[in-house]
This record gives C-alpha cells, sequence and structure tokens, in this order.
C-alpha cells in the first residue's frame, strides 16, 4: 500500500535534472534504513534527477542526522537534503529522547539553511512496523521522504 506521497510521479515545475540532492542515511537500523535509502534514490532517479547529483553519506545513528544534515545544507551545491533513520522503542525512555532530538535538529537544519531539509525518519514500536513502512505492506517511507523533496523545491 503506498502512502499519500507516492501515488505517481510528481510534476515539477523545476529541472530537477539540474539539481543536487544529499541524503543522509542513519548506520544504526541497516535493514530498515538501507530499503529507505532505496526507496529514495529510485524516486528521485524516477523524477529526472541525475544519478551524480545524488550525494550519500552515512552517519552512525538517526541522533547525528541533524548535524549531517546541516553541514550537507551549508554546501551551496546542495539544494535539498534528505535525512534519513529508524528508531524503534526499547524499554526505555531513550526513544523519545532521541525522537525528539532528531525532529527538532532535522528541523532547525532546514531553517538555519532555508533549504528544504526532510524528515524520512521512522519511529515505530517494534521491528515489524518498521519492515512494514520500509517497502512493506505501508510503502516505503523514504520515497515519501524523496516526494517531498521535490515539492518543497516546487514551493
Amino acid at each position: 500500500m503506498a502512502g499519500p506521497l507516492t501515488s505517481g510521479k510528481v510534476k515539477s515545475k523545476v529541472n530537477l535534472s539540474k539539481k543536487n540532492f544529499a541524503i543522509i542515511v542513519a548506520e544504526w537500523n541497516a535493514e530498515i534504513t538501507e530499503a529507505l535509502y532505496e526507496g529514495a534514490w529510485s524516486s528521485l532517479i524516477e523524477h529526472g534527477v541525475k544519478k551524480e547529483n545524488i550525494i550519500r553519506k552515512n552517519v552512525p545513528g538517526s541522533f547525528e542526522l541533524s548535524l549531517g544534515a546541516l553541514w550537507m545544507a551549508e554546501d551551496k551545491k546542495i539544494d535539498a537534503v534528505i535525512c534519513l533513520g529508524c528508531v524503534i522503542q526499547g524499554d526505555t525512555p531513550h526513544f523519545d529522547f532521541i525522537c525528539q532530538s532528531v525532529s527538532y535538529g532535522i528541523t532547525q537544519a532546514g531553517l538555519k539553511t532555508r533549504k528544504p531539509v526532510i524528515f524520512g525518519v521512522i519511529t515505530t514500536l517494534n521491528h515489524q512496523q518498521a519492515l512494514d513502512r520500509a517497502g512493506g505492506k505501508l510503502g516505503n517511507k523514504g520515497e515519501e521522504a524523496a516526494i517531498s523533496a521535490i515539492k518543497m523545491l516546487n514551493f
């Protein structure tokens, strides 16, 4: 099942073949984040972004996405940044602190640089919910993040 952002190809007012995208990928929960990356990358290519205009950078975990996003968004050659991560709830409040910090940090990176910095972080209660959102029955949130980046460039 595709989400509302993945229903069909987006008609872009901007020439996406001339736009540069950074995709920041958290290494923690790699099975999930790699699937998110594949969804984002494939969607960008499908919409006319050139392979050489997609830069991938890895960070250790979702917490580090904010700084990685800021660094990439500060690069004058980058037009949009897509942040991909996965935080799965455990037995401690660690989940809440990470999710809140990551969402705030990614938001701040976009506001500070005035560029689209997209939150493509899955926050789930268990591993199966993450799989469902990384190419499973609920679509691929990486693909949706790429669509959001394209839509923001068209804003």
